[in-house]
């Protein structure tokens, strides 16, 4: 997990040299913006272009000492620059060059974690038409209900996917602001023009309004889709977990060649990724409950949401980038069990089909009440005493009173059962 999780794009985003990176396209963006109006002169602009450098380290010693980061880092730049430097951050406030910076940063990691999405439900969709033709028992309440193409198990997810990553691009959208409008949001010393060319060369628009900050119900957005995506991530996880009790045993995560799963249990095969998945998606929505917080800042803004997003920003793309990759894999290598599945939809004498034969029942004009309460009482037989509910239903006198043995052998057609998820798989033919 760590090899993984620090080879991660993500770490490179968040990382402290892209930071400051983003940081001086901000300020360079603004220096050239002034520029093209004429405010600084054209041979200090090449020079800025030039010379423009930051060292990592230094910020570091200056900022003990200033205890201002956006400090530090500029004095860093100007020492690399030289006197030409004066003309930059002309206008502007740290803010201007934080929270616009912020934005390009949730930018570059949103297109890593879209990657992500776009892979899983790729493999979701394969999965799916591999096992279409697979009948499976359905539950609910963790109780047997009707039958289901075990393929529809990987269509909901994929489906559920797709709407993760339409509300991931919606929360790029929204994000893809920057703001450089002063301190309070006034644009008195940086014209509301200027803010235009600047956020174009980064690829941003400019708020409508912003006062020191960009709102944060923006960001809040960015990461409460996050946290979506996790609840996804951990549905997945959740179904496999339950699958793989040793009584069920329909599906099993991979476990490789070496592979160990207790110190003290040599037989133990546990199904520890998708655990993980599951302790890892209550940090993401952990980490949403925070960012709504942060919406709720004093007056034109106070400072409570910065030290909370230095940690919230980065560990959960770095969380739901780990936990697609993770998934993708698991469901990659996922191992299925179709005998397990085949005696698992048979464990209950075929019960399932009760539904079948109510509505042979009424439709034979039998008075729904009625027809429920025999239908019952043989489902009930069944279950109890471990006897084929066909059998039951054939031998029953009441039933077969007003039904040919020809309609109840139709209504006890598993192929009948499952015809209507043939109409569900061509839906998404195309996509394959």
């Amino acid at each position: 997990m760590i090899d993984r999780y620090e080879a991660a794009p993500i770490a490179r985003i968040w990382s402290e040299e892209n930071r400051y990176r983003k940081w001086l396209d901000v300020e360079l963006a603004v220096t050239e913006a002034w520029a093209e109006m004429g405010q600084v002169p054209a041979a200090s602009l090449k020079n800025i272009r030039r010379r423009a450098a930051f060292d990592c380290g230094r910020i570091r010693e200056i900022e003990k000492k200033v205890k201002h980061d956006v400090i530090a880092f500029l004095t860093s730049v100007e020492e690399a620059i030289g006197p030409d430097s004066a003309y930059l951050h002309k206008g502007i406030t740290s803010y201007d060059v934080v929270d616009t910076a912020l934005s390009l940063l949730i930018r570059e990691s949103l297109a890593v974690v879209l990657a992500g999405c776009r892979g899983l439900e790729k493999v979701l969709l394969a999965k799916a038409f591999a096992y279409r033709d697979l009948p499976a028992i359905g539950r609910t309440h963790g109780i047997h209900a009707e039958p289901i193409a075990f393929g529809c198990k990987f269509l909901l997810w994929h489906e559920e996917m797709a709407r993760n990553r339409q509300r991931l691009l919606r929360a790029a959208e929204t994000m893809a602001v920057g703001k450089i409008s002063g301190s309070v949001g006034t644009y008195i010393h940086f014209p509301a023009a200027a803010e235009k060319k600047a956020l174009r060369r980064l690829g941003l628009k400019a708020c409508r309004v912003t006062s020191q900050v960009i709102q944060r119900d923006r960001h809040a957005e960015v990461i409460t889709a996050l946290a979506l995506l996790g609840t996804t991530l951990e549905k997945i996880a959740v179904e496999i977990r339950h699958l793989q009790r040793t009584e069920v045993l329909e599906v099993e995560e991979p476990f490789t060649r070496g592979q160990k799963g207790s110190s003290s249990m040599p037989h133990k095969r546990n199904p520890v990724r998708c655990e993980r998945v599951s302790g890892l998606a209550r940090i993401l929505r952990g980490h949403a409950a925070v960012a709504l917080e942060n919406n709720v800042l004093w007056h034109e803004r106070d400072i409570s949401h910065s030290s909370a997003e230095r940690v919230i920003f980065p560990d959960s793309f770095h969380l739901a980038v780990f936990m697609l990759d993770d998934m993708a894999d698991v469901l990659k290598n996922l191992i299925v069990y179709p005998g397990n599945i085949r005696r698992n939809l048979d464990l209950t004498q075929g019960v399932y089909f009760s539904q079948k034969v109510l509505t042979l029942l009424v439709n034979k004009g039998v008075a729904r009440q009625r027809a429920y309460e025999l239908v019952q009482a043989q489902a009930m037989k069944s279950w109890l005493e471990k006897r084929s509910f066909r059998e039951l239903v054939l031998a029953d006198p009441a039933i077969v009173a007003v039904c040919s043995a020809a309609e109840l052998e139709q209504a006890f057609s598993l192929k009948a059962l499952l015809a209507g998820t043939r109409d569900i798989f061509r839906r998404f033919a195309r996509q394959k």
